[in-house]
């Protein structure tokens, strides 16, 4: 799939993901077959959004997702043209029962965000504004799996990014500006547990 056909909503990122789930699990090479090897947001936006449902809880996840995210974003921050993971990633596989229930949970909240987004503050989503939030992507992950233990916090920050990530999708400076006070609300928790 080519960048011209990546999801350009939630709903249609959720929907992309569902028909990654065929057989009784589903790949990290399946989820990347339906929502685009050039897709580098989308793909930074569907792990977010896992984290960020109650998938969050199988242990290793956040820490496998905090690297998925962290190699695509390096990628997408080189402009690479193709998105390129390990074998071994690629081969990481969750059961397609829990993974449709994690997408299920979302797309309540996806349709009431997609319904609420629209092109605003697009000088957040474009130019060094947007290398910025990209970045930011890439840098929030590396502190997952040091947190993976602490209940929420890794999900707060799934959270911020999946903001980013989707105004940077929808280019919707709104919600990469909710993002970035998500990622303060995070912080906050970690230096309050510290």
């Amino acid at each position: 799939m080519s960048s011209a056909g990546q999801p350009r909503s939630l709903t249609g990122l959720l929907d992309a993901l569902d028909a990654a789930a065929t057989g009784p699990s589903v790949s990290v090479a399946d989820v990347l077959t339906h929502v685009g090897e050039r897709s580098f947001t989308p793909v930074i936006l569907a792990v977010a959004l896992l984290l960020v449902s109650p998938a969050s809880g199988i242990p290793g996840v956040p820490t496998l997702s905090a690297f998925l995210i962290v190699l695509v974003g390096v990628q997408g921050l080189a402009r690479r043209r193709h998105l390129w993971l390990p074998g071994v990633l690629m081969r990481r596989q969750i059961g397609s029962e829990r993974f449709r229930s994690a997408i299920g949970w979302l797309r309540r909240p996806a349709g009431w965000i997609d319904r609420h987004s629209h092109a605003r503050l697009r000088g957040l989503t474009w130019g060094p504004a947007r290398l910025v939030a990209f970045t930011l992507c890439v840098v929030i992950p590396m502190m997952w799996p040091a947190l993976e233990l602490v209940p929420f916090v890794t999900s707060i920050g799934a959270g911020a990014v999946a903001l980013i990530a989707f105004g940077l999708l929808t280019r919707d400076g709104l919600y990469v500006l909710l993002g970035y006070v998500m990622c303060g609300a995070g912080v906050a928790a970690v230096m309050a547990l510290v």
